[in-house]
């Protein structure tokens, strides 16, 4: 079964690379993915294999295989595009001026086709159900996956397990990593407004000065990181935007901030969000001021099954060799699959896309990311080995 995976994936995989140059040329934006959902469901029909469309833009598909009740397996990929010009020179760039494939889930939706027309050419060979999910909107709240959970995407037949990749531009391709446990952070992004007096620079003594105000805001709002936090528990709490008064004799009425939230441990999350909101509301208020929060909670933490990451990790092991599979690195960045993990056992993996030698080395979410193609060929076989034997 290895090898037979291993050879349609060479064979298959001159044509999703193709697939990917049609996706990477014509990206969407999140929650208007409306020609890549057609585009995917076209491919499905072709391969034989059934779906319905969910939360307006999402694909879903099953494949039967031997006893196909034993076990159901599913595996995710996101299709939308961010709102980034692309710079590369290259056949298949953006044609959609300002749009762009830059954090590689052309490649993921590709590698989950593959991996589907492989799945489908050997069904007679491995056993169980998998269901295909190609999901719209992972790179905007409330996020896609969310929106797919509640549509159902869990239900009829229910997965015994997720799995998902992504590109890993630090990682050499024909390389995989995998990690059990904490994997990535949740994300939520703090809206603040301060309110003082204005009035003039001159005569701060005539004013409530609402920037002197924020400033020391800002700095309370690190002690909460620092002195409310275990050490040894990943956070992040980033103020990342400043905006107050125009000009150099006036104080304003009030300042804008707006920062990020990241942390590893829900409980700690919702605790910190408290304590943000204490911060703001008792130091603003001491200083002579007042001031408007809002959180606006994001996505979950990415926490993956121990087991179910062991199991695949192996498997990766037998695929790919022992050398080219390695330990996920904790990450504070933010995923939506996190809302499949608080659900089933969740394995969210890496998939090397880098070749150093070739200068392929750009990061994702830049104008210039792009990836080794080869990494479509070991990307879509992993998926449809995994998908066909992980329990």
């Amino acid at each position: 079964m290895l090898e037979k995976i291993k050879a349609l994936a060479k064979t298959y995989a001159p044509e999703f690379i193709a697939v990917r140059h049609h996706l990477h040329a014509n990206p969407e934006l999140s929650y208007q993915e409306y020609e890549t959902s057609k585009f995917v469901q076209e491919k499905l029909h072709s391969l034989g294999i059934p779906f319905e469309v969910k939360a307006t833009t999402g694909v879903v598909g099953l494949i039967h295989g031997k006893n196909p009740d034993s076990r159901v397996i599913a595996l995710r990929a996101d299709m939308d595009a961010l709102p980034i010009r692309e710079e590369n020179d290259v056949p298949y760039k953006s044609k959609n001026d300002g749009v762009m494939h830059a954090c590689g889930h052309d490649v993921h939706t590709t590698c989950l086709l593959g991996a589907a027309k492989i799945l489908v050419e050997l069904k007679d060979e491995w056993e169980g159900t998998v269901k295909l999910i190609f999901q719209p909107g992972e790179e905007k709240n409330p996020g896609g996956a969310s929106l797919m959970i509640k549509d159902g995407v869990l239900e009829n037949p229910a997965p015994q397990g997720i799995l998902a990749l992504h590109v890993h531009t630090g990682m050499e391709v024909g390389q995989f990593s995998f990690r059990g446990g904490q994997v990535m952070a949740s994300a939520d992004e703090i809206y603040i407004t301060v309110k003082g007096k204005g009035g003039h620079a001159a005569s701060p003594h005539l004013a409530v000065d609402p920037i002197l105000i924020a400033s020391h805001l800002i700095i309370a709002l690190q002690q909460i990181i620092s002195r409310n936090n275990n050490p040894f528990n990943p956070s992040v709490l980033s103020i990342t935007s400043f905006n107050g008064g125009n000009t150099t004799n006036v104080i304003p009425n009030e300042v804008k901030l707006m920062g990020t939230f990241r942390a590893m441990n829900e409980d700690w999350r919702f605790k910190a969000h408290d304590l943000i909101r204490h911060t703001c509301t008792n130091l603003v208020s001491s200083m002579g001021g007042s001031c408007d929060l809002h959180i606006d909670v994001g996505y979950p933490c990415v926490y993956n099954n121990e087991a179910l990451s062991a199991a695949a990790m192996q498997l990766a092991r037998e695929f790919a060799g022992a050398n080219n599979v390695s330990e996920t690195e904790l990450r504070m960045g933010a995923e939506d699959f996190g809302y499949y993990a608080q659900q089933i056992p969740a394995c969210f993996y890496r998939l090397g896309t880098m070749n150093a030698a070739r200068g392929i080395t750009a990061g994702v979410h830049t104008p210039v990311f792009n990836i080794d193609e080869n990494a479509i060929e070991a990307g879509m076989g992993m998926m449809a080995w995994l998908g066909s034997c992980v329990r």
